[in-house]
């Protein structure tokens, strides 16, 4: 289990080995090509370093890769720092590491599964509701910090609006849905910002009820994100109060996999989701 921003150097890393590989080089020949000492391109490869954006490009560049998607995505993975150009750098000064790197892998992700036991997933809160979220969570807050990180929460959002949009399953426990947040016009507002979703043909809701009893995810919530191109850059990311971790293992992502699996076969459908999540609404 690690720490995010050292699970994408090594998952960077591997998968810059691999393209060298298919481009029919050594580490040797692609250090000249690209001007370095061959152990700069070895430390790259095994993770032992970080590679900035412009690092990766001209890597890219020897090996004749071509794909855009690939490019950005890898560039991406390069590290939370980056290049400055994606959008929540301007966000620097309020968001922690460990929450900037989620965001990136946010953004680059194709789809991304969700298991949520607590709260509304991020992506479909409303602005009053993950405002009530966030003071909840960080006491003391000023407002000026308050407004940037619900800006922030609400700017994730365009993934779902972006072409192609992020493919979204979400698995919703009852609580999430029972817990009033920010007062009862809040919460109705939020419900309807879910039935809203729901109809997107990109997301995916399902709603655990308590009546399932006990489950694989009772232990808490995790997100499992997929890339396009590469499964083998697919990770999971556990939330913890002070920290968040990535577990990158085909076993872990093996495990979580098959847990999500069955939480949506206990669940209800995502049409019997809908009217469930309506009824609650409406005050059953």
């Amino acid at each position: 289990m690690r720490h995010g921003p050292a699970v994408r150097r090594r998952k960077l890393g591997a998968e810059l080995r691999a393209l060298r590989g298919r481009a029919g080089l050594t580490s040797g020949e692609a250090a000249r090509l690209v001007g370095w000492h061959q152990s700069k391109v070895s430390r790259i490869e095994t993770g032992t370093s970080g590679a900035k954006p412009p690092d990766v490009r001209r890597l890219l560049d020897a090996y004749g890769v071509q794909s855009p998607e690939l490019r950005e995505l890898l560039v991406a993975l390069a590290g939370s720092d980056g290049d400055g150009r994606h959008w929540w750098h301007a966000y620097r000064g309020v968001l922690p590491p460990a929450y900037r790197d989620f965001i990136s892998l946010e953004s680059q992700a194709s789809a991304m599964r969700t298991l949520e036991t607590c709260v509304v997933p991020g992506l479909l809160q409303t602005p009053e509701y993950a405002r009530a979220v966030t003071r909840a969570a960080v006491e003391g807050l000023e407002d000026g910090k308050l407004n940037a990180l619900v800006e922030v929460r609400l700017a994730r959002q365009d993934v779902l609006r972006s072409h192609p949009p992020l493919e979204l399953s979400a698995v919703l426990d009852e609580a999430v849905l029972r817990r009033t947040v920010g007062g009862h016009a809040v919460m109705r507002r939020q419900l309807e910002r879910l039935l809203v979703a729901a109809r997107l043909p990109h997301v995916r809701l399902q709603v655990l009820p308590f009546a399932s009893g006990a489950h694989v995810g009772i232990s808490g919530p995790f997100v499992i994100f997929s890339f396009p191109n590469t499964s083998d850059l697919d990770v999971v990311v556990l939330d913890h109060m002070t920290s968040s971790f990535h577990l990158e293992r085909k076993e872990d992502l093996r495990a979580y996999t098959e847990a999500f699996n069955t939480l949506r076969a206990h669940a209800l459908s995502p049409g019997d989701s809908v009217d469930y999540i309506a009824a609650i609404r409406d005050g059953a």
